[in-house]
């Protein structure tokens, strides 16, 4: 804003609420302040400018040519500040706002989901937006400002992040009961099931297929027979079809594991497990982003 411009913003107040009742003792009662007071600004901004705004007469002011020109943008202004303002007074009556929410398809169908149903039960006028991609991306997009805030594994850099976790994931192999039986039957009890089945892993776009595959490399685990899935519920369900051993999630097959419909194939060494959460940058939080992350603190109901 222009120094000069805005010294003279009370000046400009004070010439609207004159132009307005054309009336200089009117205008210092509705302003509550002297006449004297309103009579010098009107001169100290008219030397400002180098023109008369007003011309004097019996019955009080009247705005010369160059003074209604300047009203016109003057009541331009002070519109668009009260509409400004009743704008604010809406967003905190209707807790409105906007949040952009990046995160995998994964993590969107079996954790965001749950938590964005609550959410909008709590703040149905907040508007959401979800821009589905791989972690790697949306961390992009999080540095670059075109999201709020993303769903990801905890990322080993962080520094212009904060991070809020919700919950830790596990990693192992499952498979069809009926899938290893006809496994066995063919190979023998004693084959590896990863030389000799066919494992099936997220493809390589996606930041769990890294993990894993470093697992396998530092576990000297090798797939001859490999097929890649692009989402987690494909995988899930082409396990759950007996198509062969898969790479998921222990908290989203948690039912199956239960009912038998999947078995868990032991590994000598477990997968380390995975935090998951919020990653945001906290010097760029909205009142609708700051009330998401509040309620994020409350743990979904995995047991």
């Amino acid at each position: 804003m222009p120094q000069n411009l805005e010294q003279n913003l009370s000046q400009y107040h004070i010439f609207h609420a004159v132009a307005q009742t054309g009336n200089i003792s009117k205008a210092a009662r509705e302003l509550y302040i002297s006449q004297p007071a309103i009579s010098k600004a009107i001169r100290k901004l008219e030397d400002n400018l180098g023109m008369s705004l007003f011309v004097r007469n019996s019955r009080g002011v009247q705005l010369t040519e160059e003074g209604q020109i300047l009203y016109q943008h003057t009541c331009s202004a002070f519109d668009a500040l009260s509409a400004g303002e009743q704008e604010l007074r809406r967003i905190h009556e209707f807790h409105l706002g906007h949040i952009r929410i990046g995160v995998s398809n994964t993590l969107c169908r079996f954790i965001l989901v749950s938590y964005l149903k609550r959410f909008i039960e709590q703040y149905p006028h907040i508007k959401i937006t979800i821009e589905t991609q791989s972690s790697s991306h949306t961390l992009a997009m999080l540095e670059q400002q075109r999201i709020d805030i993303g769903l990801i594994a905890r990322p080993q850099l962080q520094k212009s992040l904060a991070f809020l976790p919700v919950m830790e994931i596990e990693d192992i192999f499952a498979a069809a009961p009926s899938y290893l039986e006809h496994l066995r039957l063919r190979e023998g009890s004693q084959a590896d099931v990863f030389q000799s089945g066919n494992i099936m892993l997220l493809d390589k776009n996606n930041a769990t297929r890294t993990y894993i595959d470093d697992y396998m490399s530092a576990n000297q685990i090798e797939a001859n027979n490999l097929l890649q899935v692009t989402t987690m519920d494909l995988l899930i369900e082409f396990a759950r079809i007996g198509l062969g051993i898969g790479c998921v999630i222990r908290e989203f097959i948690k039912e199956d594991l239960e009912n038998g419909t999947l078995v868990e194939i032991k590994l000598g060494n477990p997968i380390c497990k995975r935090t998951v959460g919020f990653a945001y940058r906290p010097s760029h939080t909205s009142k609708a982003l700051e009330s998401f992350i509040n309620f994020c603190k409350t743990p979904l109901p995995y047991s």
